[in-house]
Formats: structure tokens, sequence, C-alpha cells
């Protein structure tokens, strides 16, 4: 169950939601409540669904494969280990304080442009820094997994997660803003917490490894190795104990020379070895480009990366209508598409179709990236045949995430072309009579599973709630509750692109995921819990 978890995770909830389709019947809201009856899923609908979920979604898993060649590119260039340094270096004795900043800053990007999915460009990159600070893969995960999660939960101004939900709710743009910044706030304060004390209890970290019995063990094994490189006796060890007793009084005075020198190289491997050790380890697991010796350059690759986040921040935040209702970009756009040299629209020739910025989607990044990266492989100097090999082999590598898109949005095909869900959906907001904070959020958190993407899940349930809580007066904090629900499952659900994903990528165990979190999603819940009390009451 080790090697691939993340994939029969999700492969299990399939099965699990394919006989839910023999048990509950169908229904749909059109106006009205429409029971269709049983609709089950059949055996070639198995096989059917993950090619109607490429189809439709086929171009997130082909991001993230791009992504993956992004990064295998980087892994020839020498530099790109340099670069990686040196981000450590700058973070050396504030090694917390940098992982929180990393934390606030992608909780931030999700909340503001929505970009949950878009964020994976950076994901191998911070995963390779945490780990060079000396901390391991659960770290990652809470620093990956956890700022995305409360970013979707506190989004503000995600125009395109949220659309769906203010247009059924009748929302505005900015309401409850105050509100939605708050649990963004509270949210990112729990990641970085329990990251803090994930590190302060866990033995992982480098600097608390060499207290560790285990440790230990690794550097002895390390400077035993160096002993017998120099020493033709060590087969003697094996002798009787009379043999032994023998020979150390024998050696007792010239022995004592070369045991100093073991217990120097042992310490010398527990003060020198604490990084290095974990630095092999995360390269073994392909998550850390191997060192080298060769000073380079990193200026390019500081540039490169610093265009990347500056194009995705302004080309993901929803300026035009709807929004905040600028249309400047839109203007630049048409006039670089439209303009002529010599009667010719060469730009807009050149370019093709081209969106304006606040209207980019995953696909418009590959341009960018293809070109930023290829920019610097010349800087470099890399062969083509370098790069053309390390694109294959970081397209290799993202593969199993690639795979977990796939599935994952299968989850929802399947739940769409057989709708049981809003029979359970139903019988919730049945309990009580009119708006009620606990049916609202367990149905909030059941669409969230069921329907992988925000703008799926408010879609499937929304419409009905509606027409069940008819006082408009609640809307506002209706939306507070579905969109917090929707982030706080992230944290959790076996159906979550962005915590499967990340734990393939890591390769970490599901279950090892929710243990180490268990209290961070207790305690966000709480936490929203009581805001959405105050909410009521206020």
């Amino acid at each position: 169950m080790k090697k691939h978890n993340t994939v029969k995770v999700v492969l299990i909830t399939i099965l699990v939601l394919l006989l839910l389709t023999w048990i509950l019947p169908a229904a749909y809201f059109s106006g009205e409540f429409v029971d269709q009856g049983r609709v089950q899923a059949g055996l070639f609908d198995i096989f059917n669904y993950p090619v109607v979920a490429l189809s439709y979604f086929g171009y997130i898993a082909l991001f993230v494969i791009f992504v993956g060649g992004f990064y295998g590119i980087l892994y020839k260039i020498p530099a790109y280990r340099a670069f990686l340094d040196k981000l450590v270096d700058l973070c050396k004795g504030k090694e917390k304080f940098c992982l929180s900043v990393m934390i606030v800053l992608i909780a931030f990007l999700v909340s503001i442009c929505g970009l949950h999915y878009g964020v994976a460009l950076f994901i191998p990159l911070v995963v390779s820094l945490v780990l060079l600070m000396g901390y391991d893969k659960m770290v990652a995960a809470f620093v990956t997994v956890g700022s995305i999660s409360v970013g979707l939960a506190g989004s503000t101004y995600a125009y395109s997660n949220l659309n769906v939900l203010e247009q059924y709710l009748n929302l505005e743009f900015t309401y409850q803003i105050g509100v939605r910044f708050v649990v963004l706030l509270v949210g990112v304060a729990l990641v970085i917490f329990n990251t803090l004390m994930y590190i302060k209890k866990s033995s992982s970290s480098v600097i608390e490894r060499k207290h560790t019995k285990k440790a230990h063990e690794v550097k002895e094994e390390k400077v035993e190795v160096v002993k017998s490189k120099n020493s033709k006796s060590a087969a003697n060890k094996k002798k009787t104990s009379t043999s032994k007793s023998n020979s150390s009084k024998k050696k007792s005075t010239k022995g004592s020379g070369s045991k100093s020198k073991s217990k120097n190289a042992n310490k010398a491997a527990l003060k020198d070895e604490d990084i290095i050790v974990v630095r092999e380890a995360a390269v073994a697991e392909d998550l850390v480009p191997s060192k080298n010796d060769v000073k380079n350059k990193v200026w390019p690759l500081v540039t490169m990366f610093a265009v990347l986040f500056v194009v995705m921040v302004l080309a993901f935040i929803s300026w035009g209508e709807g929004a905040f209702g600028v249309d400047a970009f839109d203007k630049a756009t048409q006039g670089v598409v439209e303009f002529k040299l010599f009667g010719f629209p060469l730009f807009g020739k050149l370019l093709g179709t081209v969106n304006s910025f606040g209207t980019w989607t995953l696909t418009d990044l590959f341009f960018p990236m293809a070109l930023l990266i290829l920019l610097v492989t010349v800087i470099y100097k890399v062969k083509f045949d370098d790069v053309l090999s390390g694109f294959l082999a970081g397209a290799r590598k993202a593969l199993r995430p690639a795979v977990i898109v796939i599935l994952v949005y299968t989850v929802l095909v399947l739940v769409t072309y057989h709708p049981f869900q809003l029979v359970i959906y139903k019988a919730l907001l049945g309990i009580p009579k009119g708006f009620n904070i606990v049916a609202t959020s367990l149905v909030g958190i059941l669409a969230s599973i069921f329907n992988v993407d925000p703008a799926y899940s408010f879609q499937s349930v929304v419409p009905y709630f509606t027409s069940v809580v008819t006082k408009s007066d609640n809307y506002s904090v209706a939306g507070i509750i579905f969109q917090s629900m929707y982030g706080f499952t992230m944290l959790f659900a076996p159906t979550s692109l962005v915590l499967m994903g990340v734990l393939s990528f890591l390769k970490v165990n599901y279950c090892e995921w929710l243990k180490n979190a268990f209290k961070l999603i207790f305690e966000f819940l709480i936490i929203l819990l009581i805001i959405f009390i105050i909410l009521v009451l206020a």
C-alpha cells in the first residue's frame, strides 16, 4: 500500500462512490427536486469515465507534466542547485521564519488570485528549499497543502473560484470581505503553528536527528566505512571474546590514538554530516538536484522565477467585469493584437489567440514558461540533447501526480452522470427548520468531497439550498460557510487534488498525513464553527 498509496486511495474512493450509485437514488434540481430513481454505474463506465475526465480536464494533467518537464530541464543546469543553496544560506538561522513566509505567500496567492492549481509551478522549488533547510517531507506537505487549503477557505478576490457561489446567492464581489480575510489569517496562523509544532516534536529534522538512536546508527555506519578502508584488521573484531580481551590488552596503549581518531570522526559525522544525510536522502527521492562544486551565476534563474511570479499574479487576478472592473489589460491586449506593420497584423498573427491578463488559464502559462526556460538554457549553454532528456525525465516524474488529476476528476464525472448526492443534501437540509450552521457545513463538506472543483461543488448544492433556505439575509453567511468548508475539506478529502497531488509528488502516505495533520484539521474546524456562530448571532 506504500508504493502507490495515493493512487490506491483515490481508486478505492471511486469504487465506494460507484457502489453508492447502486444504493441511493439519483435526483437533480431544476426549479424543483426531481427524483430519477436509481441510475447505477456499470463496469464499462469505470473505464469510460476516466476518458471523459481526460477530455474535459486533461489540460490540468498536461500542466502538471509540463511543470515536471520544466524542472527536469532545471536539473540539467548546475546553477539551479547553486540558486537553491543561496536561498537556503539566506534562511540560515531563521529557517522557521522562512517557512512561515512561504506559507503566508502561497496562501495569499491562492486567496487573491485563485492559484490553487497554478501554484504547482512553484511547489517543486518550495519542496527543495524545505528539504535543503533540513526538514522532512511532512513539513513540505504542511507548507504546501496547508497554505493552499487555507487560501481556498479564505478566498477573498479569487473571482474565478467564487463567481458561481456569488451568482446563485446573489452576493456582491466583496461580500463579507473582512470575515474572509479573518478566515484566511486564522488559517495561516494555524498552519504555521502546527508546522512548527510538528518540527518541534518530530525527530526528523536535521537539528534533532543527531540526538536519536537512529541518527547515531547512521553516523556510526559512515564512520565504520571510513575505518574499514584505513584498517586491514577490521575482521579481527569477530574473533572470540578471549582473543578480543587479549588483543585489547596489547593494544591498550597503541590503540588509544585510533580510538581518539574514531571519536573525532564520529563527532565530525554528527556535526558535519547532518545536512548531508538529509540532502542525500532528498536526492535519492529526486526532490533535490544533485550537489556540484562548479561556481555559477544565479541571476538568470532569479530573474526567471521573478518574471514568472509577476506574470502569474497579474494574469490570474480577476481584473475585469464582475470583479475589479479594470479593463486596462483588455485594451492593452487588443492594441497589441491589432497593431499593424505595413498593414499586416504582425503580433496578432505571431502570438495567435492570446488572452488578456485576468482571464488566463493554466494552458496560457505554457508559453512564458517555455520561453523563459529556453532563454535560461541559452545563457547557461545547455546542449539541446540535455534539454530534451531533462524535460522527458522530469515529465516522467510528474506522471503519477498527473494520473491523480485524471482519477480525481473521474470522481466528478461519476457523481455528475449519477447524481445521488442531491438525495443526501435533501436529507441533511431537511432535518432543521430553516438555516442551520451544522447542516450547511456538512453539506458543504460533502459537496466538496464529491465534486472536487470549487465551481462544481457550489453548483451541485447551492441552487437547491436556496430553495430550502429562502431567507436571503442568511446568504452571505452561507457563502462564507460554503467557501470555507471547501478549503477545509481539501485538507483531508481523498478527492482533494491539492492534497493527493502533493502527497503523490512527495511519496507521502495518505494515512501518515492524516495522522500528523489531525490537530490542524480539528483546530481549523472548531475555529470556523466559532466564526459561523458569531456571524449568525451578530
